[in-house]
């Protein structure tokens, strides 16, 4: 199993050269991997919200070794052919360290969707996302791509120049126990479980996982990936089949110096 930390960049976080340098710090105490937020806005008193992507590219060229991510994108309000290009763009400035983490987004916490007048519907975005995700994978692929959905239309695009990784890690965000986003992150290469409370719950999901990815016949390997609130031993979630366990902060409050203390102390093995 792999430790990451998972900060929300709100508030005195709000500062890209701070969380570069937090990074080269995360890589010399041991930890695998730094997932942000992606938010566009947040409720108070979260007043200052820093764009992910910008950040992950500074931690980026920072670090060697961290695994980089937004936990989650709401991919019904980004444009799929703009994140398929800031992907591959982040992969290959990091070596092949990125991570597409995507869900459906909340419009309660902080009014993000309709401030913006973005679709309200869960079902529409529901689809959003799927569609979405299919033009990312054709784009990341470098062959052409022709779409014609009920969201969105691509004519005969190809994106080059391709990531590093093939194919390109997607970790789809899961509230449990619902099961269409389970069924959904089964068809890529992870899953970012939410409101998983207990070892033996983090197994029931690996065991439902395991028999909806057979049952699609998806192949290859696939993260399990949790940011649990403490009580638990990460050999408990180890056993539980979790591959990848986040350290999370509160998204209020979380002062750079608490961080940093979390980062420098390394994780628990």
């Amino acid at each position: 199993m792999r430790h990451a930390l998972f900060i929300p960049q709100f508030g005195e976080l709000a500062d890209p050269r701070l969380l570069a340098d937090l990074g080269r710090r995360a890589e010399r105490a041991g930890w695998d991997g730094l997932f942000l937020w992606d938010h566009i806005q947040y409720r108070a008193p979260a007043d200052r919200v820093l764009d992910p992507w910008i950040a992950m590219a500074a931690i980026g060229a920072a670090t060697d070794r961290l695994r980089l991510g937004a936990m989650v994108t709401p991919l019904a309000r980004r444009r799929p052919w703009v994140v398929a290009r800031q992907l591959a763009a982040l992969d290959l400035l990091t070596g092949g360290r990125a991570v597409l983490g995507v869900g459906l987004g909340l419009d309660d916490s902080g009014k993000e969707l309709s401030t913006f007048g973005e679709e309200l519907d869960a079902r529409a975005r529901a689809e959003m996302l799927d569609e979405g995700l299919s033009i990312i994978v054709g784009l990341l692929s470098g062959e052409t791509v022709n779409h014609r959905g009920r969201h969105y239309f691509v004519d005969g695009a190809t994106f080059l120049p391709t990531p590093v990784q093939s194919p390109f890690p997607i970790w789809v965000g899961a509230r449990w126990p619902n099961q269409a986003p389970l069924r959904r992150a089964a068809r890529y290469q992870g899953v970012f479980a939410i409101e998983v409370s207990t070892p033996a719950e983090a197994e029931q999901l690996r065991d439902r996982v395991a028999s909806m990815r057979a049952e699609g016949g998806a192949g290859g390997p696939f993260d399990i990936v949790l940011a649990p609130d403490p009580g638990w031993r990460a050999q408990d979630w180890a056993q539980a089949g979790v591959t990848w366990l986040l350290a999370p902060f509160s998204q209020f409050g979380a002062g750079a110096t608490d961080v940093a203390k979390v980062v420098d102390a390394g994780p628990e093995r």
